[in-house]
């Protein structure tokens, strides 16, 4: 699994330690040290500047009132970046966002299209743009997938998990955010038969 590169940040044992304890130094110390990954991630997920400062307070009044439970089994970044993501698809949720099952053509049921699954490097500053454009025109629950799979990291059992649905609809909702996406950067760019 990949990790989100924004929470590749390590914290000092004693610090994380001292926050279970309660202690508000230590706690302020993890807010600093997370604050701007868990806002990048939610603003990411959740499209507004406002709603992703709501992601970032409810966040890390979790990891105030979590933190004892906290046993250390993986990376303190993990768990945050977890929780954050989790907070931002609650958000989206209470939005309206639908994260219900639509049947997913055959021809993309494997996450590919004509065989394909992996789309080129883009070079250019200008399709670096239309990406962006064409990523933030995804519905709010396929740019969430995508986001949390192709960029975080998470396997499509953490995401199923994290929206309560399958893995199956983490899949789907996948292929068809690329699918999309393919469809938007590159219409022109179809296969011709050999004649």
């Amino acid at each position: 699994m990949v990790s989100g590169h924004s929470f590749s940040v390590t914290v000092d044992e004693l610090v994380i330690a001292r926050a279970k304890r309660g202690d508000g130094e230590a706690l302020e110390a993890l807010y600093r040290t997370f604050e701007t990954p868990v806002y990048t991630l939610a603003r990411r997920l959740t499209r507004t500047r406002h709603d992703a400062e709501d992601v970032v307070q409810d966040t890390f009044l979790e990891l105030v009132r979590s933190i004892g439970s906290f046993r250390g089994d993986g990376s303190l970044a993990g768990w945050v970046r977890k929780v954050a993501a989790s907070k931002a698809l609650q958000r989206l949720r209470k939005q309206g966002a639908r994260f219900a099952e639509e049947p997913l053509p055959d021809e993309f049921a494997d996450g590919s299209v004509d065989g394909r699954t992996a789309t080129a490097p883009l070079a250019t500053a200008a399709e670096r743009v239309d990406l962006r454009t064409a990523v933030e025109d995804l519905s709010e629950t396929a740019r969430a997938v995508l986001w949390l799979h192709d960029v975080e990291g998470y396997s499509h059992e953490e995401i199923a998990a994290m929206v309560g649905k399958t893995a199956s609809f983490s899949k789907s909702q996948l292929a068809r955010a690329h699918a999309r996406l393919r469809n938007v950067l590159a219409p022109a760019v179809r296969e011709e038969p050999c004649t």
